[in-house]
């Protein structure tokens, strides 16, 4: 969604206008490569197609019939492989998950945007899952009798929480940096306290690494 689109005053990823004294501390979106990996699982597409490729290779009698025969399965793989690398593209594009220093935000959905805010209040306690790319998972467990429909949030959702879904920030990066920010303003929230003054810059259009921190002037 471009911003020349949004109601004034409205910033990317947010339902409205901040209301007075609110902050944004932080705002990003998915990498396009955690998704694709950790999120259409990939890797395993790309074992089931070699696997199945080699099975077939495995009856021919020379190693042109092989090539011949195991083409297809191949090529079957290969766009497999591409349409999922386009809805983690997608999802990448249509995502802005949002801190600031009373709510969380996420706007979600490739077709059809729905706009999430999570109150600091509403949030019970936050995790977090690094990985060795440098992005990472932050799950926000929500107070008890709070729920959210588990397939309006996926893949933003920590997985096989069903029957109390847990809204997440997927493959956040430089998570380490984002998961200290958000516990240092639920601590403050938790506190009566304000949050740090730290804001973000909003993601370019076309960046696929967004979320850099920078110091309020």
């Amino acid at each position: 969604m471009s911003g020349d689109f949004l109601p004034e005053g409205t910033l990317r990823g947010l339902p409205g206008p901040l209301p007075r004294g609110e902050r944004i501390l932080w705002q990003g979106a998915p990498t396009t490569a955690g998704l694709l990996v950790r999120v259409f699982h990939a890797r395993l597409v790309v074992l089931w197609f070699a696997a199945c490729a080699l099975a077939v290779a495995s009856t021919a009698g020379s190693v042109q019939r092989a090539l011949m025969l195991a083409g297809p399965t191949v090529l079957v793989g290969a766009a497999a492989v591409a349409l999922l690398w386009l809805l983690a593209y997608l999802t990448h594009r249509s995502t802005v998950y949002t801190i600031t220093d009373r709510r969380v935000v996420l706007q979600v959905g490739i077709a059809l945007p729905v706009t999430h805010n999570l109150p600091f209040a509403q949030i019970e306690n936050a995790g977090f899952r690094a990985f060795t790319d440098g992005s990472g998972d932050l799950p926000l467990r929500l107070q008890p009798g709070l729920r959210v429909a588990y397939l309006q949030l996926w893949p933003h959702a920590r997985p096989w929480r069903l029957s109390r879904t847990e809204p997440m920030l997927r493959s956040v990066p430089e998570a380490d940096t984002v998961a200290r920010l958000l516990a240092r303003a639920l601590e403050a929230h938790a506190d009566g306290a304000m949050a740090p003054v730290v804001v973000a810059r909003a993601r370019p259009a076309g960046e696929e690494n967004p979320g850099r921190l920078m110091a309020a002037e």
